[in-house]
């Protein structure tokens, strides 16, 4: 049973499946299982549980995957708790979006 909840639509993840070769190493990385596997390419099957920490791009050696690194939920929190402040995040708005 899934318990976390997730905000919808604000992860900075773009994939371009014509530069997958299907290497599988996103999906061996993603903490949240956001990629499968559908016939011999990687499919993005969970955006919204994406934490934008980057292991996939690092691991996409034909670069079909980009994302801003440590401007989701997931870094605000950890920041937040660091410093000792509310959790901000770099969401484009004037508010915060966590």
């Amino acid at each position: 049973m899934d318990t976390q909840k997730y905000l919808k639509n604000v992860t900075t993840l773009e994939y371009d499946p014509s530069l997958c070769i299907g290497c599988r190493l996103c999906i061996e990385v993603c903490p949240h299982n956001v990629f499968l596997m559908s016939g011999k390419k990687a499919v993005v099957s969970r955006r919204d549980k994406c934490m934008e920490c980057g292991a996939c791009v690092i691991n996409c050696a034909p670069g079909a995957l980009k994302v801003k690194q440590g401007v989701g939920c997931a870094s605000a929190v950890i920041y937040g708790f660091l410093k000792g402040t509310e959790p901000t995040c770099d969401c484009g708005g004037s508010e915060s979006c966590c």
